[in-house]
């Protein structure tokens, strides 16, 4: 397999996984839904979880990709940035394949902390939290730690809940729910 083969098997096993779940695909389905023969797929991956790590890792660059730029499109200020990933969420949930976030499931999936795709999807996180905590800390936040660790609570709230009640509807109120605290972390600015 040519390396742009191989990227295009992570690409649509990345698709098949977030689609149907990671335990739910078996290679045989894999095989099918991508084209590409077992005997392809072992070439370039030993097992089934290093090629779930290579499409966690192109989830991981192709969602951070787009919604941080979102966010800079949205807003100019660390503040409305704070607050414009939730406007990103809401287009990100009125897509028609949103099925939620991969790394929750991956999580779920793989709960044992110290297996490598349970740790791969924390990392996720944890870039996350260190991006809205920096955020926070930028925008002068007394307690800019405490500001993203609740701005990230929120954001996954708000995936878990448009999932399950099948709505866009709990960006908005994430948003929402962001604002008072945005607004409590930089009270002391005002005084």
């Amino acid at each position: 397999m040519r390396p742009n083969k191989k990227d295009e098997l992570v690409s649509k096993a990345l698709e098949v996984f977030y689609r149907d779940g990671f335990h739910a695909t078996g290679m045989d389905k894999l095989v099918v839904e991508t084209g590409v023969s077992k005997t392809s797929m072992y070439k370039h991956f030993r097992t089934k979880d290093d090629l779930i790590l290579a499409a966690l890792e192109l989830r991981d660059r192709n969602f951070r990709e787009w919604f941080l730029n979102r966010v800079a499109e949205m807003a100019d200020t660390p503040e409305g940035q704070l607050i414009a990933g939730f406007d990103a969420l809401a287009e990100w949930f009125e897509e028609d394949n949103y099925r939620g976030c991969m790394f929750i499931k991956a999580c779920s999936e793989f709960q044992e902390a110290e297996h490598p795709i349970h740790q791969q999807a924390a990392r996720h996180k944890q870039i996350l939290l260190e991006h809205l905590t920096g955020l926070a800390k930028t925008a002068g936040a007394k307690d800019p730690d405490c500001l993203g660790s609740q701005m990230l609570l929120l954001k996954e709230g708000a995936i878990v809940s448009s999932v399950l009640i099948n709505s866009g509807a709990p960006a908005r109120d994430a948003k929402a729910a962001a604002r008072v605290l945005l607004d409590q972390a930089l009270e002391h600015q005002a005084a």
